[in-house]
């Protein structure tokens, strides 16, 4: 008995490409946000763990000063507009407008690292002093790696939609880039709230 195949639909002109929860690549950023937003929990932790066994906190130096760090939080809320214009413009499939809205993105994250720069050494603690500066200095480090990391790949994909051929992949690509800078910025409001106000409000 021989049995005849029978095309059930066919799927040829579907795209190989796609935006949110429909992709891989949109959970496994999602998977990276909960790994790195369960190490900022802990490390806050931490910080919260030091405090009732001190008689003043900070116990070895000042209370950290506001402006660098002010100026990087009102700057970090002002990059989500060139990175959801980034987001918008892929999801409409729009190169020039991803071109533009990455560019504005990654001079942004740029100055928001110099910043950074000037707030680490604001601290008035190093590091090595007490168990203070060790947390307060982590929890900026890991911040601090994972706006590398975000501000690389956001130049790769520029270089990419200049001088490579920019598919419905890449398209999605940064549409996910978009999202894991939300992550960066909101997670550092609550990390300023924590090392910046936490003292002010003992």
């Amino acid at each position: 008995m021989t049995r005849t195949l029978q095309t059930v639909a066919d799927v040829a002109d579907l795209e190989d490409f796609g935006f949110g929860p429909r992709t891989l690549t949109w959970w496994a950023v999602v998977g990276f946000m909960l790994i790195e937003g369960m190490g900022f929990v802990l490390a806050i932790g931490a910080y919260y763990f030091l405090l009732p066994n001190e008689n003043v906190w900070p116990p070895t130096a000042p209370v950290p000063p506001l402006f660098w760090s002010t100026v990087f939080t009102v700057l970090g809320i002002a990059s989500e507009i060139p990175n959801v214009w980034a987001k918008r413009a892929a999801k409409r499939l729009d190169l020039r407008g991803v071109r533009i809205a990455l560019s504005l993105a990654i001079l942004f994250g740029l100055a928001m690292l110099v910043v950074r720069w000037f707030e680490f050494d604001a601290l008035n603690v190093l590091w090595q002093r007490s168990a203070y500066g060790s947390i307060v200095w982590a929890l900026l480090a890991l911040h601090t790696v994972h706006m590398l990391t975000d501000v690389y790949d956001s130049i790769v994909l520029l270089a990419i939609a200049f001088f490579e051929k920019f598919d419905g992949r890449k398209f999605g690509d940064t549409s996910d880039n978009a999202m894991y800078w939300h992550f960066i910025v909101w997670s550092w409001v609550v990390l300023y709230l924590v090392v910046y106000w936490t003292p002010r409000w003992l």
